[in-house]
């Protein structure tokens, strides 16, 4: 294969190495999750085909869904780079995924467990050096497990130790692998990750395969593009409106300002023609002391 090798990271190219191979998935899964072994068997994935239609869509997320033993529903999905709103849709899709499952008349002990997997090539949680997290409903003052029924993972490709030795940090530094000396030095140690690489080696081959990814990864920087072009042209506008805002301000200000000084130069030409201040009060409608204070200014 003389070509570069291309990316685990790519969406489409993560999904044909981990939808369509119930191998490479059950291990990945079983380094991630906590569930009993006996859930990966007869593995369901949900929707391992790609639509032709998917592929340049820029808001399309090609992500793997699939069913395990018990029904439990989950989720996995693959993000290059970060994104605003990125926790509040992970959160949303999650619960989108429980509600789906949810049968007109079914009870709520029928809901299964949805577990989301979120593997993400920039760093999310800043707070913390781990590279995989598990999220739950929990009680932080009585330490208390909610028997909730989501389950949110995020996996940080950029945190991974390299002197981890466990399966999890194996697949961690392969999706980070952009060499193929480093796709091969991972394939020596796991059997799922070498029939990883095996896919990843004839995708990377193949010219059409190659072309797709490509669609995916100039459809993604479009999408990037355009919402950093929405958001400077936005930020351009409030500033454009700010700057209009705060010039009818100063020039509603300034003609205030100038009335009151009109005012004062009246008042004074009154004062200095000897009327009573209570008249000038009327005339000018100044306040009395600020008349009273011109006047005793006057003599001074």
């Amino acid at each position: 294969m003389d070509k570069k090798p291309l990316s685990p990271v790519n969406d489409f190219v993560f999904k044909k190495v981990f939808g369509e191979n119930l191998f490479v998935l059950d291990n990945f899964l079983k380094s991630v999750l906590d569930v009993p072994d006996d859930e990966y068997q007869g593995l369901e994935v949900l929707d391992p085909a790609l639509s032709p239609e998917n592929i340049e869509d820029k808001r399309c997320v090609l992500d793997i869904k699939l069913h395990t033993k018990s029904g439990k529903v989950i989720d996995i999905e693959i993000q290059a780079r970060y994104q605003n709103f990125i926790w509040k849709r992970i959160q949303y899709y999650a619960a989108k995924l429980l509600v789906d499952q949810a049968k007109s008349g079914d009870k709520y002990d029928r809901l299964p467990q949805v577990i989301s997997i979120l593997i993400a090539d920039f760093e999310m949680i800043q707070e913390s050096g781990s590279y995989h997290h598990r999220f739950r409903f929990y009680d932080e003052k009585e330490r208390v497990r909610f028997p909730d029924s989501i389950e949110i993972n995020t996996l940080e490709i950029q945190k991974v130790n390299d002197l981890d030795g466990s399966p999890l940090s194996a697949w961690m530094r392969f999706f980070r692998a952009r060499e193929k000396e480093d796709f091969e030095m991972l394939a020596q140690t796991n059997l799922a990750i070498a029939e990883a690489w095996g896919v990843i080696k004839r995708l990377s081959a193949d010219e059409s395969a190659r072309m797709i990814a490509e669609a995916r990864e100039k459809a993604y920087k479009d999408m990037v593009s355009a919402e950093a072009s929405a958001h400077n042209k936005g930020l351009q506008e409030g500033l454009q409106e700010g700057l209009q805002e705060g010039l009818q301000k100063g020039i509603q200000k300034g003609l205030q300002e100038g009335r009151q000084e009109e005012k004062f130069e009246v008042a004074k030409n009154l004062l200095r023609m000897k009327m009573p201040v209570d008249d000038i009060v009327k005339a000018t409608g100044l306040p009395f002391d600020e008349v009273r204070q011109l006047a005793a200014n006057l003599t001074t």
